[in-house]
């Protein structure tokens, strides 16, 4: 297998998907070794530090990428399989950004009310335990908690030419925050634009569904992933990114209100599973309506994001794209 081993400069961090030239074009195939910074480019790392002095909105979750993937076309799907994610810092930083996050009033949601203190915390991390410590600003409490690596943002280019924020999900991937993005999964995105143009970015040391201040435990990451291609005539592209592991078959959807977000995820299944196992779509409505869960990705984002998932465990065996995910999880052993 060819590697492809990648560090970014800081002049080489991206900003958006779309209207980023790629910095390596990869094979089908491939075996991609990665770091990529943290939400906020490395510039909380103490307490003392508060976000509306060193962060600056316009210039968050810096990506690592794009990658352009030979071969590619629209109306192809990409498949990443994650191998293995590992921190790149001992440290992990949080925070609560004024009129940011779930529970406070923002420019969408706007209340006559003063902002939530800026205020971080830095989450010191044990390589040997596989936690990171949550010691409280303003109360007494530390809590030792496992460590649960995820990438926050991985998404291809949008269509027609789009250049999309790395803070926004969408029908491309993006900044979905989906605790499910994790080792041992496979995720599907449609091609939009030749080369798929994929990147990835936001490392999470953990976060919890929802993602309810509007920020996780944020920290470099080092990844490991293949990437693989679907062609078109083969099997069609996904609408929306789906996602496989060893128990489930998952949807992600990214809208506003969050209902609309799990209504594209329930949707969606409902199309996957009429492809895996020849359903009827009202069968295929029906069965879903009594077996799905609909963990919360993220409430915070320009999008939200609602994953709906189906577990394996309940079903008869199908195999999506020729099996791609088992073939992956095979190749991703012998690394």
């Amino acid at each position: 297998m060819d590697v492809t081993e990648f560090t970014p400069t800081r002049e080489q961090y991206a900003w958006t998907f779309g209207g980023v030239e790629p910095v390596r074009t990869v094979r089908p195939g491939s075996v991609l070794r990665l770091w990529s910074d943290d939400a906020f480019g490395g510039t909380l790392s103490s307490p003392d530090h508060v976000s509306s002095e060193r962060v600056d909105l316009a210039h968050v979750n810096p990506q690592t990428g794009p990658f352009f993937v030979e071969g590619a076309e629209p109306g192809d799907t990409l498949a990443l399989h994650v191998v293995d994610l590992q921190p790149a810092r001992d440290w992990g930083a949080s925070a609560v950004m004024p009129f940011f996050g779930g529970l406070t009033s923002t420019d969408r949601t706007a209340f006559l009310q003063d902002p939530l203190a800026d205020t971080t915390w830095i989450y010191a991390l044990d390589r040997a335990a596989r936690t990171v410590t949550f010691d409280a600003r303003f109360s007494d409490l530390q809590v030792a908690l496992p460590l649960e690596p995820m990438l926050g943002t991985v998404g291809v280019a949008p269509p027609s030419g789009e250049v999309r924020t790395a803070l926004v999900p969408d029908s491309f991937g993006g900044n979905m925050d989906t605790p499910e993005m994790k080792a041992g999964a496979t995720l599907y995105l449609r091609v939009n634009v030749p080369g798929a143009l994929f990147s990835i970015g936001d490392g999470h040391y953990r976060q919890g569904e929802g993602e309810a201040c509007g920020t996780a435990v944020e920290g470099a990451m080092d990844s490991t992933l293949i990437v693989d291609l679907v062609k078109a005539g083969d099997a069609p592209a996904p609408a929306w990114p789906r996602l496989e592991d060893d128990e489930h078959w998952s949807v992600i959807g990214s809208s506003r209100p969050l209902e609309d977000a799990w209504r594209i995820a329930q949707r969606e299944l409902v199309v996957w599973f009429t492809e895996l196992y020849g359903l009827h779509r009202l069968d295929a409505y029906q069965l879903l309506s009594q077996i799905t869960r609909a963990p919360i990705a993220n409430v915070v984002d320009a999008n939200f994001s609602a994953v709906v998932q189906a577990p394996k465990g309940l079903l008869p065996a199908a195999q999506a794209y020729g099996g791609l995910h088992r073939h992956l999880r095979s190749l991703a052993a012998t690394l």
